[in-house]
């Protein structure tokens, strides 16, 4: 029987897969978004990629990535060292294309998201996270099932999925169209969960030096 490769190996040929799929009817200049990090043990899941991700294909690389990587870094990682850390994946992995109003970008069909399923699994089984950071609606969604945000922002939970089991510590999307984090009743729950991050990241070796100081 082979012997499994190293988990950065088998994170390469997982890359190298991803990149080259064409599974949904996107247009050519479209191309998965994928992850460098090497040996992580956290996953975050987000939503899609974004327009500015076409170009650059970093995960979180637009106006919504600019207020995560605020979030993270009051949990006490900086951006450069949570993509060095953490896997950055995703329910879909292409931008999707605009909203046909015009307003933010088209929500994955459920068609797409189906058929995008299957590498999020094997990243899962590859990884086996001991933390999962789902990170808006659809990512909850894939946990959780269509339960309100109140009920798991601001809490830790262990999920079951096809790596095994993980902590889970969900945060809303953090896209300016999203007004939920806006009320102060749930702003305190965000702030909650980054409260739950901050000792789990300084477990996992991962938090910024400054921060393992002032714990």
């Amino acid at each position: 029987m082979p012997r499994p490769l190293p988990l950065a190996d088998a994170l390469h040929q997982h890359r190298d897969a991803l990149a080259e799929c064409r599974r949904c009817a996107l247009p050519p200049d479209v191309r998965p978004v994928v992850s460098y990090a090497r040996e992580p043990r956290v996953v975050l899941v987000g939503q899609a990629p974004g327009r500015s991700e076409i170009s650059n294909g970093r995960a979180f690389s637009g106006r919504a990535g600019r207020t995560l990587f605020r979030w993270l870094e009051r949990a006490g990682v900086s951006e450069t060292a949570f993509r060095e850390h953490v896997y950055i994946a995703a329910v879909t992995r292409c931008f999707p294309g605009s909203h046909p109003s015009g307003r933010g970008d088209r929500v994955p069909n459920p068609s797409e998201r189906s058929a995008c399923a299957g590498w999020l699994d094997a990243e899962l089984r590859l990884i086996r996270p001991a933390l999962l950071i789902p990170v808006g609606r659809l990512a909850l969604d894939r946990f959780f099932g269509p339960k309100p945000l109140d009920a798991l922002v601001g809490r830790e939970h262990e999920v079951a999925h096809e790596g095994g089991t993980s902590i889970a510590v969900p945060l809303p999307h953090p896209s300016g169209a999203s007004s939920w984090v806006h009320a102060p009743e749930h702003r305190a729950l965000l702030d909650r969960s980054l409260d739950l991050l901050a000792p789990r990241f300084d477990a996992l070796g991962i938090a910024d030096a400054r921060h393992r100081s002032a714990a």
